[in-house]
């Protein structure tokens, strides 16, 4: 079965950058469109990212576009998603989850998930 593992988070300051990785075992995550999604205390969780099984196509929120880049390692096993310029509005657990389609931006669909990885952004 596929597993997903998240690791990357930690405390910024507004402005700040991270990288979040999103690394696989059991099956090559390239059979997989790979959405990451956050969700904040007291809020429904929100799709924040995905990228296509061939890693040609790639959206985004648009709270998070022209800040934040996802990407796929296929020789890793491993899609990452950078965040830059970072806001104390993107606190949050983040999560990456896969799904055999095509990239959706509803966490219902997607049938694999980590167990998250905190981003706080704070002074």
């Amino acid at each position: 079965q596929l597993q997903l593992v998240e690791s990357g988070g930690g405390l910024v300051q507004p402005g700040g950058s991270l990288r979040l990785s999103c690394a696989a075992s059991g099956f090559p995550l390239a059979a997989y469109a790979i959405g990451w999604f956050r969700q904040a205390p007291g809020k429904e969780r929100e799709g924040v990212s995905c990228i296509s099984k061939s890693g040609v196509i790639t959206n985004y929120v648009d709270s998070v576009k022209g800040r934040f880049t996802i990407s796929r390692d296929f020789a890793k096993n491993t899609v990452y998603l950078q965040l830059s310029s970072l806001k104390p509005e993107d606190t949050a657990v983040y999560y990456c989850a896969a799904r055999v389609m095509l990239c959706g931006n509803r966490p219902a669909v997607f049938a694999y998930w980590g167990q998250g990885t905190q981003v706080t952004v704070s002074s």
